[in-house]
């Protein structure tokens, strides 16, 4: 493996012994992976920031690291904490929690990674440049900066990504390189997609099929046309973060959607074909067998301020039975607060959070019953995260089941 001059300094600990641990796991990795050497970065994305992930352990190395000295010298933000670090008592944290999760907080704004503490920073002034390499860690953004956005990030760990924030850069290997971006199957969608959970659900399903391959969809012309649009911005949000949940996909090309979906497809290679005739094997494994409904989450990932606005429409002044929460980032919940989505909402009984969601919120110390989700990702994790089993459908089902406490079935 190559390393410069100033690579080797710092792996010697000339730069003091924070830089040296971070380029040792750097560089550790890059010798698992057989990397020939190193890129530099644009940006980090650290998970692993919930308090529930980390626990005491992870909190105490955080701290030690920030005492040493280490600091980011890229752009660096943080994936969703476990709470709202505002209204955490009104989420029903527990004290304890909020104040581990607090020090995992300050720990790496000591180190200078902005509290943005969400999943989407591309919607947050975060967004990458086509070609940009990024260490970015969590699943559905990196999933939406390679597959949307043409930057290129292997999913790091949450250690690894802060490695690599304050070395400034990552192993040059994955999808770093050219040729690991190309499709390994094809994906033949010959039925119409409606809505963010007929994504959620393909996702779910392509995911299990392709494990951590590089899929390629066609979408039959018939399938356009029946559905009436090209996917948007939120369907690809939850297509990507469910191929992440079932499979480990990071990513994807959409012939005619994505930027490198024109040179995706391999020379003198012939990729295996999944056909795709219906979505019912998705939705009937991410549906729990259950009727009444006490929770509503919505907001994973991260709700975008035109979600927020359909909820708020669709609420329409009618005020919730179940426990609603729409999880998004604080700068989009500034946007909406000041559009009056907010208040709106939360006149209705709902509540809109920031800085957290329900994976890596504590929910499961929260005495919920049932949930419902039009997150497939959710939806996928409720069950072995949060202890809960759950309804999974569209957002215009979610609502219906917050307004009456019950699930309609039929979709």
């Amino acid at each position: 493996m190559q390393l410069t001059e100033e690579e080797q300094a710092m792996l010697a600990g000339a730069q003091g012994p924070a830089v040296q641990k971070a380029m040792q796991i750097v560089v550790t990795l890059a010798e698992i992976y057989d990397a020939q050497g190193l890129v530099h970065v644009a940006s980090a994305q650290v998970a692993g920031v919930s308090y529930k992930n980390l626990g005491d352990a992870g909190v105490e190395f955080l701290e030690e690291w920030a005492a040493q000295g280490a600091r980011v010298r890229v752009p660096t933000f943080m994936n969703p904490a476990g709470m709202d670090l505002e209204r955490w008592t009104e989420m029903g944290i527990p004290p304890e929690f909020a104040r581990q999760q607090q020090r995992v907080i300050k720990a790496l704004t000591t180190m200078g990674v902005a509290p943005t503490c969400t999943c989407t920073p591309y919607l947050v002034g975060y967004a990458p440049r086509a070609g940009d390499h990024l260490a970015w860690s969590e699943s559905s953004a990196v999933s939406f900066a390679n597959s949307v956005l043409a930057a290129r990030s292997n999913r790091e760990g949450g250690p690894s990504a802060l490695a690599a924030a304050i070395t400034g850069r990552t192993a040059a290997y994955g999808l770093h390189l050219s040729e690991n971006r190309q499709a390994t199957h094809i994906v033949e969608v010959r039925c119409p997609l409606y809505s963010e959970a007929d994504y959620g659900a393909l996702g779910y399903l392509v995911g299990l099929l392709v494990g951590d391959g590089v899929p390629y969809f066609r979408f039959l012309a018939e399938t356009w046309k029946k559905a009436g649009f090209l996917p948007q911005q939120e369907h690809l949000m939850a297509l990507g973060a469910a191929m992440a949940a079932s499979g480990a996909v990071a990513l994807y090309h959409i012939e005619g959607v994505t930027p490198e979906a024109q040179h995706a497809m391999p020379l003198h290679k012939k990729l295996p074909l999944i056909p795709i005739e219906d979505l019912a094997d998705g939705y009937e494994a991410l549906n729990s067998s259950l009727d009444e409904i006490d929770f509503v989450s919505l907001g994973c990932p991260h709700s975008t301020l035109a979600d927020i606005e359909k909820v708020a429409a669709f609420l329409g002044g009618e005020h919730v039975k179940a426990t609603l929460w729409i999880t998004t980032s604080r700068a989009v919940r500034e946007l909406a607060e000041q559009k009056g989505l907010v208040a709106a909402i939360e006149a209705a009984g709902g509540r809109v959070f920031s800085d957290t969601c329900l994976v890596v919120a504590p929910i499961e110390e929260l005495r919920f019953k049932a949930m419902a989700t039009n997150s497939a990702k959710a939806a996928f994790y409720s069950p072995m995260h949060s202890k809960l089993p759950r309804r999974f459908g569209s957002l215009e089902q979610c609502l219906q089941a917050a307004l009456t406490g019950r699930w309609e079935v039929s979709r």
